[in-house]
């Protein structure tokens, strides 16, 4: 007579893996894919609303007009972010390398936006650490000076700003407008500039650089949307006439 054995706790097991493998799996696909599209997902809860009214020079597109080549680049930003880059490293945000550097004549100096709640932060001219600082991007010039002052400052999810610490400082950098200030302390004296331009560009676009040396300007450079390293929020001020 045969004997026949009947192991059913073994398949319930291997039943109770495969289905946790499964929803694992897809929990997966679905953070990846949040991931890789939080761009234009933090653009429509953020920036939208903020910029409908203002008059803003951007490439970031409406979801309504999503292409095979919008999604290319949104996917090959993830995998940028996900490379291990420093971005608390100014340097690394642009491709850019200026061609005539020379040594700025302060060291640190302060600027002050009302708007945002940024008092008296510290901008360095010798270094391009962004965790400790602002910084004025070496090769450009120093506010009051004839020239464009480029100052660059980490952005994050505008729940998470403070003004205090400098990876979250311009969180808020989006709800500038046209003729909000900005002022720049240095050597003990305050400059008041004016913003008249704000607009979003690519990465590889290194125009921001450009030394005008007609007036004095300070151009902040930040990521945009919040969260992200997609694009680069840009905003214009000149120096105010006394």
């Amino acid at each position: 007579m045969n004997k026949y054995y009947y192991h059913t706790s073994d398949k319930k097991f291997r039943k109770k893996i495969t289905k946790i493998a499964g929803i694992s799996i897809l929990l997966i696909g679905i953070l990846i894919t949040t991931y890789i599209f939080f761009p234009l997902i933090s653009w429509q809860i953020y920036f939208a609303p903020a910029f409908a009214s203002s008059n803003l020079n951007t490439p970031i597109p409406r979801p309504e007009v999503l292409n095979p080549s919008l999604i290319g680049s949104i996917i090959s930003q993830a995998s940028i972010i996900t490379s291990g880059i420093d971005y608390t490293n100014a340097e690394n945000w642009f491709s850019y390398s200026p061609s005539n550097e020379t040594k700025p004549r302060v060291s640190l100096f302060t600027i002050s936006i009302p708007k945002i709640n940024i008092k008296n932060a510290l901008v360095s001219t010798v270094d391009t650490n962004l965790s400790n600082h602002l910084i004025n991007y070496p090769g450009t010039s120093i506010p009051a000076d004839k020239g464009n002052s480029v100052i660059f400052g980490h952005s994050t999810l505008p729940q998470l700003f403070n003004p205090k610490n400098y990876k979250t400082i311009f969180a808020n950098a989006y709800l500038l407008k046209e003729n909000d200030l900005i002022y720049a302390t240095v050597e003990n004296i305050t400059y008041k500039y004016r913003v008249y331009n704000i607009s979003v560009v690519d990465p590889k676009d290194t125009s921001i650089f450009t030394q005008d040396l007609n007036d004095s300007y300070i151009t902040l450079v930040t990521c945009t949307p919040p969260g992200t390293i997609w694009k680069r929020l840009i905003i214009k001020a000149r120096l105010e006439k006394i």
